[in-house]
């Protein structure tokens, strides 16, 4: 896991070497959010909201007693988790949190779920942004 987070690190930093346009005080380039955004709608908007929204009963488990996926706009825990966690479950789903979420590492790539986590970080506000980049900072 830590050689996957000092990779994703290492993309972070250097991902706009090519030309692409950093977003001011954020990891990711302005290519990366319109790439996430086409991806998002396609891979995570049936389940988290088309605005990344989902449900504001996240909290409360289903008939099935599974939870429902969380919002991911920042009004809930995903700004919790660091970015190698955040790659991890969208790569092997949410199965290590007791989630039902499936992985998607067979359908999308490293750059892929990149722009994916860029996309919805940048619905989060700079307070948020911020504090996850704390415990981002403190990830082994």
């Amino acid at each position: 896991m830590r050689f996957i987070g000092l990779l994703l690190a290492l993309m972070a930093i250097g991902g706009c070497d090519d030309g692409a346009t950093q977003v001011p005080g954020r990891w990711y380039s302005v290519e990366q959010v319109t790439a996430g955004a086409a991806l998002y709608q396609h891979h995570c908007a049936m389940c988290h909201g088309p605005d990344g929204s989902a449900t504001s009963a996240w909290r409360t488990p289903g008939p099935d007693g599974n939870y429902p996926p969380p919002p991911l706009n920042g009004s809930a825990h995903t700004w919790h988790h660091p970015l190698d966690v955040l790659d991890s479950t969208i790569t092997n789903g949410g199965a290590e949190f007791g989630g039902v979420m499936p992985g998607f590492g067979a359908v999308l790539g490293a750059a892929d779920r990149l722009a994916i986590i860029a996309w919805f970080q940048s619905l989060w506000s700079d307070d948020i942004y911020q504090r996850w980049q704390e415990i981002d900072r403190r990830s082994p």
